[in-house]
């Protein structure tokens, strides 16, 4: 068939992939940083010029390395806010990131709604401070003037889709980008726009929601680009991951999400309502506390990095002699617990032990994950396999406890960079479905992620009486906090 690319743009680099249309054989790859001026004391800034995004594409797809190429596809990174005036140009730089700014923002639109129930109903998620609705209702509330002349909405995929393609007048989304912003609803596929009014303060152009398959455009010189869609659906689509799947990505903080044949709508607001990248969807849930549980623990040790941690860990038992850690260290929103603190429960003298306390942390991390894999169950979702992300997924600690305490296989996949081939399977997608030898309702077949698998087997019940110690600590603790 021919040729594509995917680019993924996340908040520190942009890396592309070249790839096989047929068969998605990786032929090339491209790399290039960010910049990151304007960070202070080294932290991410919340405010970033998009023209960085376009420098970092040019250095990474330098020395040829989209010759040949049919067809591109863009990942971005997700909840970043392009406000443009009337004649296309930046308003402001980018909002990006979980933008603490936006904290009170966002209890104000909760609050402007009538609940979070109200929310739940309308787009399927509660307002977060990192999301785009909140970042306009702080733009209003803090920038008014900015507000007033914003008169287009772009996150960060339609912005550099719109700049492949040279600015023209049609500006195009994907499912997956607008169901994360807070004013478009997976449930209904359609967008909310008296929400932007009462974030905004004004109506605004919003870019058309196309179909997964769909091509956004054609460069001049003949380029097919596709969509484009969020990191987070473009990693799912590059892990291949179908119905009876979910992921569990291991960050400083942890999200637990699976593709579901319709919409979620929860009241409660621990599920975020995603649309994926294939017309399926994909609900989400978000632990606070994920890898901060261990650093917090290998650093309570005295111990210089987490493979330390592991292989103290890996001398302890399952139980870790009667010590749970419920690790609700900044507070937690599955359950929801936002102004507690982490309770380490069962402490005995013969528990008193580092390498107990090291098991427990690692334990405790996966069973939050495990309560919000339950959340998801809960509501009918099914889960046959986990894919385990993030550079603690390769820790022996975890791949002894994750498949017993969460009751399913779990697929270790090597690293890779899933949102660029993500990204670059749409591309295949669109291209096939332009030159007429694809279904635009069926995804290319691509091969799977090379991976570890590991079954829970006869540890399957010792990891369950875990995972009751575990809940009964949380009962005790924080009595009807949590019901999935």
């Amino acid at each position: 068939m021919g040729i594509v690319a995917g680019l993924d743009s996340s908040p520190d680099f942009t890396r592309i992939v070249v790839c096989d249309a047929d068969t998605g054989a990786v032929l090339k790859q491209g790399y290039a940083p960010h910049p990151v001026e304007g960070a202070e004391g080294g932290s991410r800034p919340s405010d970033v010029d998009p023209q960085a995004w376009l420098l970092s594409l040019g250095e990474a797809a330098g020395g040829g390395l989209l010759e040949g190429v049919q067809a591109i596809g863009v990942s971005a990174q997700q909840n970043a806010v392009v406000a443009l005036d009337s004649q296309g140009n930046t308003v402001r730089p980018a909002m990006v990131g979980g933008d603490k700014r936006a904290q009170v923002a966002a209890a104000d639109l909760v609050d402007a709604l009538g609940g979070r129930e109200a929310w739940a109903q309308a787009v399927g998620c509660v307002p977060q401070a990192a999301q785009p609705i909140t970042k306009l209702r702080w733009l209003n509330k803090t920038e008014p003037d900015n507000a007033l002349r914003t008169a287009v909405l772009l996150q960060a995929h339609d912005w550099l889709v719109w700049q492949l393609l040279g600015r023209p007048v049609r500006r195009t989304t994907d499912r997956g980008g607008a169901s994360g912003t807070g004013y478009w609803s997976a449930a209904s596929g359609g967008y909310r726009t008296d929400l932007v009014e009462l974030a905004l303060g004004h109506q605004v152009m919003l870019p058309e929601v196309i179909g997964p398959s769909d091509a956004a455009g054609t460069t001049p010189e003949g380029l097919l680009i596709s969509a484009g869609t969020g990191e987070t659906m473009a990693a799912a689509f590059g892990l291949g991951i179908g119905l009876g799947d979910a992921v569990v990505s291991l960050g400083a903080s942890g999200s637990v999400m699976a593709v579901h044949p319709e919409a979620l709508v929860d009241s409660s607001g621990m599920i975020t309502s995603l649309a994926d990248a294939t017309g399926m969807h994909l609900p989400v849930v978000t632990t606070l506390n994920a890898v901060r549980t261990l650093r917090g623990a290998a650093e309570m040790l005295g111990l210089a990095d987490l493979e330390s941690l592991s292989e103290l860990a890996m001398k302890s038992t399952p139980g870790a002699h009667g010590l749970v850690l419920l690790p609700y260290l900044e507070g937690e929103r599955t359950p929801s617990l936002p102004h507690t603190a982490g309770t380490l429960a069962g402490l005995r003298r013969e528990s008193m032990r580092p390498e107990h306390l090291a098991r427990a942390a690692f334990e405790g991390m996966l069973c939050g994950l495990a309560d919000a894999l339950d959340v998801l169950r809960g509501r009918g979702v099914e889960v046959r396999r986990v894919f385990l992300l993030g550079a603690a997924a390769e820790l022996s600690a975890v791949q002894a406890s994750a498949p017993s305490l969460f009751g399913a296989q779990v697929v270790v996949p090597q690293p890779a960079d899933y949102a660029a081939l993500g990204a670059a399977r749409q591309a295949a997608w669109a291209l096939g479905v332009s030159q007429g030898t694809l279904d635009p309702r069926i995804a290319p077949v691509w091969q799977g992620a090379a991976a570890q698998v590991l079954e829970p087997g006869e540890e399957l019940a010792v990891g369950q009486a875990v995972r009751q110690q575990f809940v009964s600590v949380r009962e005790q603790t924080h009595p009807g906090a949590f019901r999935p």
